[in-house]
């Protein structure tokens, strides 16, 4: 495996994401993290990576130094490499030139990173402070107009530095200079399989749970299902499954999730009403984060009065992903900048009277898919777009109430059918409705209208971390906003999210 020390840059699923592409485990973790812990972690290389802060600033963030006394492979990024030098006796200091965006990186000695690259690249830079100093036993291997030491090394020690981003797509040969270290430097083997993955975690869950029951909040969507069969292989008829209506949910969706649970899971499944419970609760609330408390806390409280129904439960099972891990929790305590709660991890009750089993926070979505093929499960379960756990609440911006829901659910009805029949549903990360809090004046049969304004999103994307917003044909656009407009009462206007993640989000709350 790799470690990915966190340093605070938004770019730290990126670098995991290329790791993992390369079929090599990563994790990210903090830097407060221990030697002893390290150690027992057994890397093969150790990755720092860049952060926002400048190196000299009193709080800027630091790993322990005994980190370069372990006689494993490190490769520092932007920060990290800043941090590696100071650390060494190097120096760094705020640079009279700051260099964002691309750079023509020239290499003077393609070392075991460059073997590829040529002596001449882009590569994308994000810097105010440079490295004026190396430490000793360093060679500069790279520099750029603004930059003179943009890469360096240390061959000895196997200690290498890029004051670049080579995770970025912006840095066309980085992909090269990443599989150069994890397998020339570091390597690796190639062995970070779905197969091998769920058999280590299968392993993992009968060491944790025992005999002991599991409860989990199946919701139909890919995540949820991945994990209950992950789960239910592991443990069989000591995981039982339970499925919330909430009222947040589509049109009809309950019926259909039901339908297709029960047909392609052979797992206990217990199906719970709750839809008072929640639209009592949020009524009056307009902001998202309130709205997703909410949400976390009653659907915890439902969990808690059906495990009692259940002798032994003491483990609640969730399809927590790593980024929804790393967006709420600053990726494990580290520096980086929290972005949303997430309903599975900012939720969560302090006194939840069960343990957690979260088989897939260490999964992006698109290695979910994978596992869910891997284990059998179908097309139609697999590739189904994904979906809030909080609903559509938090697609009505503002207040939530019972004639709004409907409203939305005619809209999204519409919409996905559409998009269905066009042939985009898999081609599109997601692609949703959103009610706004405005209305606006229209004419319907030479009469007035003051009715709702629907915003349609619809975007794509490899893993939620980054997101373009998809170029639909205009036809298809059209025939979108004739239906809802022709089909859903109350709403008179349709509008189309051309905005990308960053710097927005996928979803409006």
């Amino acid at each position: 495996m790799i470690l990915i020390i966190d340093f605070g840059s938004q770019f730290n699923q990126l670098i995991a994401r290329r790791v993992r592409e390369c079929k090599v485990y990563c994790q990210i973790v903090p830097p407060t993290i221990k030697l002893a812990e390290i150690r027992k972690l057994n890397p093969e290389g150790i990755i720092l990576s860049g952060g926002p802060a400048s190196i000299y600033e009193k709080k800027s963030p630091k790993v322990h130094k005994g980190i370069f006394k372990l006689g494993i492979p490190i490769l520092g990024i932007c920060y990290g490499m800043q941090f590696m030098v100071a650390a060494l006796g190097g120096k760094v200091q705020k640079s009279r030139k700051r260099e964002y965006g691309f750079a023509e990186l020239k290499v003077k000695s393609a070392g075991q990173l460059f073997k590829t690259v040529g002596r001449r690249t882009q590569c994308w830079m994000s810097h105010g402070d440079s490295i004026t100093k190396p430490p000793a036993g360093f060679k500069i291997t790279g520099y750029t107009a603004n930059t003179p030491i943009a890469a360096a090394m240390d061959l000895k020690n196997k200690f290498y530095g890029l004051q670049f981003h080579p995770e970025v797509e912006h840095t066309p040969k980085g992909k090269d200079m990443l599989r150069s270290f994890l397998f020339d430097v570091c390597k690796c083997s190639k062995s970070w399989t779905m197969k091998s993955f769920s058999q280590e975690c299968i392993t993992e869950i009968q060491a944790q749970v025992g005999r002991k029951k599991v409860i989990l909040g199946l919701s139909g969507g890919v995540d949820s299902s991945v994990a209950a069969v992950l789960i239910h292989k592991a443990i069989g008829r000591h995981l039982t499954c339970i499925f919330v209506d909430n009222g947040l949910l589509r049109k009809d969706e309950a019926l259909q999730l039901k339908k297709t649970l029960k047909e392609n899971l052979n797992i206990n499944i217990r199906f719970v009403s709750a839809k008072r419970k929640f639209l009592s609760a949020l009524a009056g609330v307009t902001d998202p984060e309130k709205k997703r408390k909410i949400i976390g806390k009653i659907f915890m409280d439902v969990f808690e009065a059906e495990a009692r129904k259940i002798k032994g439960a003491e483990f609640l099972a969730q399809g927590t992903l790593y980024p929804d891990v790393i967006e709420s929790q600053s990726a494990f305590g580290g520096p980086t900048a929290v972005i949303k709660s997430h309903h599975n991890v900012g939720g969560l009750p302090r006194k939840m009277k069960l343990k957690l089993v979260e088989p897939l926070k260490y999964l992006f979505k698109d290695e979910v898919r994978q596992l869910g093929k891997a284990l059998g499960l179908s097309d139609q379960m697999v590739w189904r777009q994904p979906f809030p756990g909080p609903g559509l609440t938090i697609r009505i911006i503002g207040s939530v109430q019972s004639r709004r829901l409907a409203i939305l659910r005619e809209v999204d009805a519409i919409l996905l059918e559409e998009i269905r029949s066009a042939g985009y549903y898999r081609r599109l990360w997601q692609s949703f409705a959103v009610l706004l809090p405005l209305k606006s004046v229209g004419i319907m049969g030479d009469h007035r209208t003051y009715e709702n304004i629907v915003a349609v999103r619809a975007v794509t994307s490899k893993d939620a971390m980054t997101a373009d917003w998809a170029k639909l044909p205009h036809k298809l656009l059209g025939r979108i906003s004739n239906r809802i407009i022709n089909e859903v009462k109350g709403v008179n206007r349709v509008v189309y999210d051309i905005s990308s993640k960053p710097p927005s989000t996928i979803e409006w709350e």
